[in-house]
């Protein structure tokens, strides 16, 4: 059962469990695929709720999420899901089924055409507002030298060498499953 949740009462919960991992999914024809990030953020523009992502350029959940402009954040509650959370960020959904590999379950949305995941009970369904490549010139050279360094195949889990595409996602839906 879903609960709705007023996603301002719960910014500051989301954001804490941003820094130690929460899942990102994407849906596109047959395809679906959860990512760990720890990379977000969650605010206010155009006077609607919003919440941020920064995905590399080659991940595969990238390329599902610019099929649908479409999105899901999938949020534990407690530490209950750290095994999750650790595969879905080692692994490539190109290689293998998350969700099939460590048996999550995926909740059928409401708002838009991507799961959220059971497991990781409080969900936020999101729309693409808006999009942006970060620029690498833009960047620190702190910044670009720590999480960008040029000798690291991108095609790999734990790549450096792509930058990120900044996707903010209107909150269109805000739900705790119990």
């Amino acid at each position: 059962m879903k609960k709705k949740i007023d996603v301002y009462e719960h910014m500051g919960e989301i954001l804490k469990r941003v820094k130690s991992g929460v899942l990102i999914t994407g849906k596109a024809d047959d395809k679906v695929n959860s990512m760990t990030i720890s990379w977000g953020m969650v605010g206010i523009e155009w006077g609607k709720p919003i919440f941020v992502t920064f995905i590399r350029e080659n991940r595969f959940t990238r390329s599902l999420i610019e099929k649908t402009g479409e999105f899901t954040v999938s949020i534990p509650v407690d530490d209950s899901a750290k095994k999750i959370l650790s595969f879905c960020g080692s692994k490539s959904g190109r290689d293998v089924d998350k969700a099939k590999e460590l048996g999550f379950t995926y909740e059928e949305p409401e708002m838009t055409s991507v799961p959220g995941v059971k497991e990781l009970p409080l969900t936020l369904e999101c729309k693409i507002a808006y999009k942006q490549a970060q620029d690498m010139n833009a960047m620190t050279e702190e910044n670009r030298a720590k999480f960008y360094p040029q000798d690291v195949d991108s095609l790999f889990t734990g790549s450096n060498k792509d930058t990120h595409v900044a996707y903010y996602g209107e909150i269109v839906n805000a739900y705790v499953i119990e």
